[in-house]
């Protein structure tokens, strides 16, 4: 058959369920960058600063909310989108080194967090319909349940919370 060449016959099944293989961390981006950086959801993990550290970020971001903690798909979503333009603003307006990226779930929400050592605050603008640039803290604002900054002694964390339905 077209395609098929190389392949063996079917095994017949000697048990009653199929055994389904869990793919590997060199297989799996997310579970590499779990492997590579660890879990955001046990403590705050640490990326360099530079633009390829978001798709990383997108990653745990993604693992977090759908295979740990089991959310909905929209939800993940959402976050994901949201803690890229988080890291998106760490890395082009700080010149830090590094971030941290922390999440945190309690009843009915998810939070995530985004650490840099630059005091600056970030500012939601009005963005027109031509505008490039400048939409990240209006999704934000739009798609969290509330967001801020914590300014700290040596620098600040932006965040964002979602509420989550409950039982989920």
């Amino acid at each position: 058959m077209a395609g098929l060449e190389g392949m063996g016959q079917p095994q017949q099944r000697t048990g009653t369920a199929a055994v389904r293989r869990l793919p590997s961390a060199e297989e799996d981006p997310a579970l590499r960058a779990l492997e590579l950086f660890g879990n955001p959801a046990d403590e705050e993990v640490r990326l360099p600063s530079r633009p390829e550290s978001a798709a990383t970020a997108r990653r745990l971001t993604e693992f977090v909310v759908l295979r740990d903690w089991g959310l909905a798909c929209q939800l993940a979503e959402y976050a994901v989108l949201l803690v890229s333009e988080l890291v998106g603003n760490a890395v082009r307006h700080t010149g830090a080194r590094t971030f941290g990226l922390r999440m945190l779930r309690r009843r009915g929400w998810i939070r995530v967090e985004v650490r840099d050592p630059s005091r600056g605050l970030p500012c939601l603008l009005p963005v027109g319909a031509l505008d490039t640039s400048g939409r990240g803290l209006m999704l934000v604002d739009q798609l969290s349940q509330r967001w801020g900054v914590d300014l700290l002694p040596c620098g600040k964390t932006t965040w964002f919370e979602m509420r989550v339905a409950e039982g989920a």
